[in-house]
Parts: structure tokens; sequence; C-alpha cells
């Protein structure tokens, strides 16, 4: 499609292309029900290559540079850099975000196809590596930060259950 342009409109289509379709899945994202990111579905679940999340730690070495990667928060967003709640409530919001924001980044790299289908292969493998270099590592972190955050949220539950149980074995 793109093949026989010069590289300048070729640049111009592909930002155009991949601005738009960033710009389309993030709408969708955004307008699709809370149930399309339930943490309990297969996609979102735990896989056993990712070792609880100690693949991404010990292979990706992600704690060492996923605070420095840009944020989007949304209006009454989340903050991957720090909590603002503890309840069980707030985590299962908040790990729902993970799968969201998860969800939107790996659509994203479907990206990286069109641009190789539609372009000279030098140019394409250019196009979907950039693609994956703008996505694949923030899909990477909302999988690394739902791992932690399903830990705290297995502690919160905990703790609340202990409390429960002291509160009734004081009044009883």
């Amino acid at each position: 499609m793109l093949k026989n342009l010069s590289f300048l409109n070729m640049l111009v289509w592909n930002l155009v292309i991949v601005g738009l379709w960033h710009v389309v899945v993030f709408l969708i994202c955004i307008k699709l029900p809370k149930s399309s990111f339930d943490p309990a579905k297969e996609r979102y679940a735990p896989k056993e290559w990712e070792h609880g999340g100690r693949w991404y730690r010990d292979t990706l070495k992600i704690q060492v540079w996923k605070d420095r990667v840009p944020q989007h928060i949304g209006k009454n967003g989340f903050s991957k850099r720090h909590l603002t709640e503890m309840s069980v409530e707030y985590l299962d919001e908040f790990i729902l975000e993970t799968c969201r924001g998860e969800w939107m980044h790996l659509k994203n790299c479907i990206c990286a196809v069109v641009a190789l289908i539609i372009n000279p292969l030098l140019v394409g493998i250019i196009m979907s590596f950039l693609i994956m270099l703008a996505n694949a590592p923030f899909a990477a972190v909302q999988r690394y930060n739902r791992f932690r955050l399903l830990i705290l949220r297995k502690r919160r539950l905990r703790e609340s259950r202990a409390s429960g149980v002291e509160q009734n074995t004081v009044t009883a």
C-alpha cells in the first residue's frame, strides 16, 4: 500500500495510521465495560512461565526501569507510582485497571503487523519495532504490577479476616 511512496510520504502515512490506531484502541478501551477487564479471565491469569511475577523481575529487571516510563492517569485513574488507599475494594479496582492497561497496549501491538504488511520490508520492520517498543514494556509493567497488587490484596484479606475474628472473639 505505501510501498511506492517517497520516504517522507511513507513516514507521514505511517504516523497517521499508527496514531489513528492508538486513538481508536484507547477510545474502545475506555468505552468497554469493566467486565471486559475481569482479572479472573484467562487472558489476564498468571502464566506458569511468569513464576508469580519473578520472571519480570529476574529476566527483564523491570524494577530498575518501570518507574522511568511515562504513565497515563485518566480522570479518577491510578498512579503506578504509589497507592492512595489500601482497602480491598481499592486494590480490586487497581487490579482491574492493570487489566485495562494491558489490554490496550497488547491491542496496540497488533498495529505492528499492519505496519509490516503496508510498508516495504525494512520500513515495516523499523515501524513494527517502534510500535512494539512503545507498547510491550507498558503491558509488561501492567502484568508485573498486577502480581504485586494480588499479593497485597491477599495480605489485606488475611488481615481483615484476622481482625474480624479477633473482634468476634472479644465481643463474644
